[in-house]
C-alpha cells in the first residue's frame, strides 16, 4: 500500500463532530496527519432524539464543510458515519442532503451494533488488549456501547440508549441538579444496563477499557484530585475509589456555574459532566470494575482501520465476495434460521455470475455485488416464521437483526429490500420502505433483486442442475447462456427463469432470454491454451 492516498474518517456524533486523517503504513500503524473536533450538540431529547434542531444542524454542516477543506488539503479520501442522534432523527434525510450538497460528504448512518464493532477496532488499535479478555466501554452523547471479547469480532456487543446528553436532557435540564434527580437517574441507568452487564459478567473479562470524551474528561478529573496533570489521557487509568470521589464532588455542585471550580473540568462539559460521570460510576458498579484504562482510539480510528482493510482487499482481485467479518455474520444469521445454505449459496453464485456478465448494462460496483451476495444468502430466512409471505418476513428479520456486522444502516436496508423482492410483487410506489430510498438506491434494488430472482429460478428444483451462466449484452437484449450438468433436464429451471426475468428486463431496459449451451464444447473452449491460463480454472465466488 505504499503511496496509497490518505483517508479522512469522520464521526458525526451526538455531542461533537470528529475527524482523523491518516495515511496507511505498510506493516505498521497508520500515520496520523491531522485530528479535528468541533462540539455541535447535534442531538437533544431525554428519550428518543426525534429532531435535529436547526441551530445544531447549522453548526454541524459548518464543521463538516471545514473538515472537507482540511481533507482536500491532505488529498485525502473521505468516509463519514453518523451515530445515535442522526440515526434516531425523523429529519435525518434533510440533514444528510445538506451535508452532501454543501460539504460534498456522504454520511452513512451506522447501526448501534456496527458502531460498537468500529469502536472495538479503534480501542484495540490504541491499547494492547488483543488476546486478553476485555470489555470496552464508550459513553457517547446519545448511546453507550459495551463490547466484550479477546479479539475481533467480539463475543458480545451491545448498544444502549444511554448517553450523557440524553441523560442530561431527561434528569438535569440545563445541567441543574434538582431534588431527587440523581436518584432517579441512577435508577434509570440501572434498569438499562442490568441485562447487558449480566451478559458481560457471564463471559468474563480481565481488563476494562474506556473510550470517548466523557471518559477522557473523567480521567482528567480523577488525576486532578490526585494532584496530577495529565499530558495525555492515552492509557491513563480511572480507579473506582477516585471515580466515587469525583462523582460525589460533582453532584454536590447543583449548577454548571458552581462546577467552574472543579479542577480539570473543561468549561464546555460543565452542564453534561454530571450525567456522564454518574453513568460511568453505575457501569463500574454493575460490571464489577475496579480500574479502567483510557483508550484514545474509538469509532473514527476503527473506521480508518476498517476502510483501509476494505481498500486493500479490493486490490487483491476482481472477485466480489464478502469480507470475512460480513460473511461470518451473514452465515451465522442464515444458520440461526435454519436456512438451506446449499441452495442459497448456489442461487447466489449464479446471480453473482450474472452481475459480472451484465456489468455493461447495470454499471454497478463491487460494493453492490456484496449487497447482492448478502441478500442472496439470506433471502429465504423468512421461512423460519412462515412459508406464507416469507419474503416479507425475510425483510423484517434482516432489517431488525443485531447480528449483521460490517454494514451501514443504508446497506442493511438495501439488503433487506433485495431479499424482500426475490419473489412475488415487484417494487412499487405504495411500498413505503422502497419509496423512501434515493433514486439511485431504488435502481440498485431493482437490478439486484432482478438478478437474484433469475439466480433463484435457475436452481428451482434445488438440484444445482444449472452449473454456470454467461451473458452477452447488446443495446436491446441480454442473452443468458445456461451451462448444465451432462444429461440433465432443466425445463423447469428455464420455464421459471423466463417467468421471473421481467424485473431484470425492466431494470436493465432490455429483453432477457435464455439458451442452453453445449457444455462439453464450452469447457473445451475455456480450457484451450489460446484463451490464456486465466481461463483454465473456473472462477470461484467463495473465499
Amino acid at each position: 500500500m505504499t503511496g496509497a492516498r490518505a483517508l479522512a474518517a469522520i464521526d458525526v456524533g451526538t455531542n461533537s463532530v470528529h475527524m482523523v486523517i491518516a495515511r496507511p503504513v505498510p506493516g505498521g500503524s497508520p500515520e496520523i496527519l491531522a485530528r479535528e473536533r468541533v462540539p455541535v450538540r447535534l442531538g437533544t431529547g431525554g428519550d428518543d432524539m426525534k429532531l435535529l434542531m436547526p441551530d445544531a444542524v447549522e453548526r454541524a454542516v459548518t464543521a463538516l464543510v471545514e473538515f472537507r477543506h482540511i481533507a482536500d488539503a491532505h488529498d485525502a479520501d473521505v468516509v463519514a458515519v453518523a451515530t445515535s442522534a442522526v440515526r434516531e432523527a425523523d429529519n435525518q434525510g434533510r440533514f444528510l442532503r445538506r451535508v452532501h450538497d454543501e460539504a460534498r460528504i456522504t454520511v452513512e448512518i451506522v447501526s448501534g451494533m456496527e458502531e460498537a464493532r468500529l469502536i472495538h477496532l479503534g480501542a484495540m488499535s490504541a491499547v494492547p488488549i488483543a488476546g486478553r479478555p476485555h470489555i470496552v466501554i464508550d459513553i457517547g452523547g446519545g448511546s453507550t456501547e459495551l463490547i466484550v471479547g479477546d479479539h475481533a469480532p467480539a463475543a458480545l456487543a451491545r448498544s444502549l440508549k444511554l448517553g450523557h446528553i440524553r441523560l442530561t436532557d431527561r434528569f438535569f435540564d440545563g445541567g441543574v441538579i434538582a431534588d431527587g434527580a440523581v436518584k432517579a437517574c441512577r435508577r434509570h441507568i440501572k434498569s438499562f444496563v442490568a441485562h447487558a452487564a449480566r451478559e458481560a459478567r457471564d463471559i468474563g473479562f480481565d481488563v476494562a477499557v474506556g473510550c470517548s470524551g466523557t471518559i477522557a474528561a473523567v480521567a482528567v478529573l480523577c488525576a486532578a484530585r490526585r494532584g496530577e496533570t495529565l499530558r495525555t489521557v492515552a492509557n491513563a487509568t480511572i480507579e473506582r475509589s477516585d471515580l466515587n470521589e469525583v462523582v460525589a464532588d460533582l453532584i454536590s455542585r447543583s449548577t454548571p456555574g458552581e462546577r467552574a471550580g472543579v479542577p480539570g473540568l473543561d468549561p464546555a462539559r460543565r452542564d453534561v459532566i454530571v450525567a456522564g460521570a454518574i453513568l460511568l460510576r453505575q457501569l463500574f458498579k454493575a460490571l464489577g470494575i475496579e480500574s479502567l484504562v483510557v483508550s484514545t482510539g474509538a469509532l473514527r480510528e476503527g473506521l480508518l482501520l476498517d476502510r483501509f482493510n476494505r481498500r486493500d482487499r479490493s486490490r487483491d482481485d476482481g472477485l466480489h465476495h464478502l469480507s470475512d467479518l460480513r460473511r461470518s455474520s451473514v452465515l451465522a444469521l442464515a444458520r440461526s434460521y435454519h436456512e438451506d445454505l446449499i441452495h442459497a449459496e448456489h442461487a447466489t453464485d449464479l446471480a453473482l455470475e450474472l452481475f459480472d456478465e451484465t456489468g455493461a448494462a447495470h454499471g454497478l460496483t463491487i460494493a453492490d455485488s456484496e449487497l447482492l451476495e448478502a441478500a442472496g444468502l439470506l433471502h429465504n430466512i423468512g421461512r423460519f416464521v412462515a412459508n406464507s409471505s416469507h419474503h416479507k418476513h425475510s425483510y423484517y428479520l434482516i432489517r431488525n437483526s443485531e447480528r449483521l456486522a460490517g454494514f451501514s444502516e443504508n446497506e442493511l436496508e438495501l439488503i433487506a429490500l433485495v431479499a424482500r423482492y426475490h419473489r412475488k410483487s415487484r417494487p412499487v410506489s405504495s411500498h413505503r420502505e422502497y419509496t423512501a430510498l434515493s433514486k439511485p438506491d431504488r435502481r440498485r434494488v431493482r437490478v439486484l433483486a432482478g438478478l437474484l430472482r433469475v439466480g433463484i429460478a435457475l436452481d428451482r428444483t434445488y438440484r444445482r442442475a444449472v452449473e454456470r451462466v454467461h451473458a452477452s449484452v447488446s443495446e436491446e437484449a441480454v442473452t443468458i447462456d445456461v451451462e448444465i450438468a451432462a444429461g440433465t433436464d432443466v425445463d423447469i429451471e428455464l420455464f421459471t427463469a423466463r417467468r421471473s426475468a421481467n424485473l431484470l428486463a425492466d431494470a436493465l431496459q432490455r429483453t432477457v432470454d435464455f439458451r442452453v449451451v453445449d457444455t462439453s464444447r464450452e469447457r473445451q473452449r475455456r480450457n484451450h491454451p489460446a484463451n490464456g491460463p486465466g481461463n483454465a480454472t473456473p472462477r470461484g465466488l467463495r473465499a
